[in-house]
């Protein structure tokens, strides 16, 4: 069982990294971003797909 959460977290890691990377936000904020939700791990995942994914262009403009 555990390592299929620990596949699942590595799989909504890349996807995460991904959609970041897409987003029209400046070098340094994908790179903020990025190392946030990855450090955070679950946490990180988290916050970003529940409320940060819709405000990250707004925060970093």
């Amino acid at each position: 069982m555990g390592t299929i959460i620990y596949i699942a977290g590595i799989v909504l890691s890349i996807l995460a990294v991904l959609d970041i990377l897409k987003k029209p936000i400046s070098a340094l904020g994908k790179v903020i971003t990025i190392v946030l939700v990855l450090i955070t791990s679950w946490i990180g995942l988290a916050v970003y797909y529940l409320y940060a994914k819709d405000h990250l262009t707004e925060w970093f403009k």
